[in-house]
Formats: structure tokens, C-alpha cells, sequence
């Protein structure tokens, strides 16, 4: 997985590619920890990941609650397979997804 890192101002965009699974999650859960510093909008561009397993969907949860705090985050470009794990997980219904 490779994450794009853009920073503007307090805004925070990371761009996910790849798969976000066992392997990968650590590495996405320390990229927000040492990024959130004074970030008051977080939006996680997933276009191109392909697939998010349950260690995936956990490191979303936390930056969901560490924003919930200090601001709002944001899904967008949610392809259909996401979409649907986020569906069935009830994660839509936790996640702002935005089109």
C-alpha cells in the first residue's frame, strides 16, 4: 500500500493505494498518529485502494474518534467493493462518505 500525503494549512488528505490489511495497517495507523498534530480536517481519499480488511476498517475507527475530537474527517471516491464492506460492516453508517 502507498499513502499521498497532501497538507494544507489544517487540512490533512491522504491518499490511500493498494490494499489496507494486516500487513499494511500498522503503517496507515502510524502515518495518522504522527500527522494529526493540529489537524483539524482529515479527508481519506480511497480511489484507488483495492481492498480494506478488519485491521483496516480499526485504524479508520480510530482517526474517526481522535477526529471526532479535534475536528471532522472524510471518506471520499469510495469504490463499489469498499462501499459494500463499509455497508455491511455498518461502517457507513459510522463514516462520513462523501461521493
Amino acid at each position: 500500500m502507498t499513502i499521498a500525503k497532501t497538507q494544507n494549512g489544517t487540512a490533512l488528505t491522504l491518499a490511500l493505494e493498494g490494499r489496507l490489511d494486516t500487513i499494511t495497517a500498522p503503517e496507515l495507523e502510524a502515518e495518522i498518529k504522527a500527522s494529526l498534530d493540529g489537524v483539524t480536517s482529515l479527508t481519506l481519499d480511497l480511489e484507488k485502494l483495492e481492498y480494506i480488511s478488519s485491521a483496516g476498517l480499526r485504524v479508520l475507527l480510530s482517526a474517526q474518534k481522535v477526529m471526532n475530537k479535534q475536528g471532522d474527517m472524510k471518506v471520499t471516491n469510495v469504490n463499489e467493493t469498499i462501499r459494500e464492506i463499509f455497508e455491511v460492516t455498518g461502517f457507513s453508517d459510522i463514516l462520513s462518505i462523501l461521493p
